[in-house]
């Protein structure tokens, strides 16, 4: 018996979309609609602060390049899509992100991947305080946030698993790796930092530690990764310019509480 032949699915061509002129209510819900619409490739030109992009967006296989500046909270809880700036970004990038992929290809502010507990967050440039706090894996997932620049005051603070890659890019004597306070409270996950980190700038549960064969096989593609994406020709892969953060407790501030 002859059978019917088996149709592929239309590919629906690459949406783009302005958002001058538009409310970031407006602009996200374009977003939406072009992706119930079957859109796997969105484009969004003239973004000007525009708030909540990508934010709480299930949709795997899906990627949106933003061309401007987002606001805050760019790809929030995002699950699934891959998120492309070609600029900078504002604070709160990856806020308690669960999956996917996000690429700033400039510089991004302050709490980046706030209880982030999945997904991959790649930043050419600087960043501000507080980036990964209360970062956390959850089950099988490792979430991580790899900066090229420098980072702020708070760097990883209470961080209770994942990881975060800090590589300095552009580090002066008026402009360290990272700021105060680095990985406070830190009592889970790992950091591995490149370039002079100066001991005081760490909190107390946390020791420096080098690299071992682990954290070598561990960071080479992740390294790889970032240098193709951003086209980064500086050598990266020269290991012992690299020192590990790690907790050297599970329960930091245990003993200051009352039961």
């Amino acid at each position: 018996m002859a059978t019917e032949p088996t149709l592929a699915p239309a590919v629906m061509e690459p949406v783009v979309i302005s958002a001058a002129g538009l409310s970031y209510r407006h602009l996200n819900e374009q977003v939406r609609s072009a992706i119930r619409s079957g859109a796997t490739e969105i484009t969004l030109n003239d973004v000007m602060g525009h708030r909540y992009i990508g934010t709480g967006i299930h949709a795997p296989g899906v990627t949106i390049h933003v061309n401007g500046v987002p606001g805050e909270d760019l790809g929030a809880f995002l699950d699934g899509p891959h998120i492309i700036v070609h600029n900078n970004a504002q604070d709160g990038v990856g806020n308690t992100m669960n999956e996917g992929r996000i690429e700033i290809h400039g510089q991004a502010g302050d709490v980046v991947g706030y209880g982030m507990r999945g997904g991959r967050i790649l930043i050419r440039g600087d960043v501000g305080y507080r980036v990964g706090i209360h970062m956390k894996g959850y089950r099988d997932k490792q979430p991580l946030i790899v900066t090229g620049g420098c980072a702020g005051n708070f760097y990883g603070e209470y961080m209770a698993g994942g990881c975060q890659v800090l590589l300095g890019i552009g580090q002066s004597d008026k402009k360290p790796v990272v700021g105060q306070y680095c990985a406070s409270g830190m009592h889970g996950g790992v950091m591995y930092i490149r370039g002079e980190l100066d001991g005081w700038k760490l909190g107390k549960e946390v020791q420096q530690i080098p690299l071992d064969r682990h954290d070598r096989e561990f960071l080479k593609p992740v390294l790889e990764d970032f240098c193709e994406t951003f086209a980064v020709k500086e050598k990266l892969l020269e290991f012992d310019r690299f020192v590990r953060i790690a907790p050297v407790s599970a329960r930091p501030y245990g003993r200051l509480y009352v039961y």
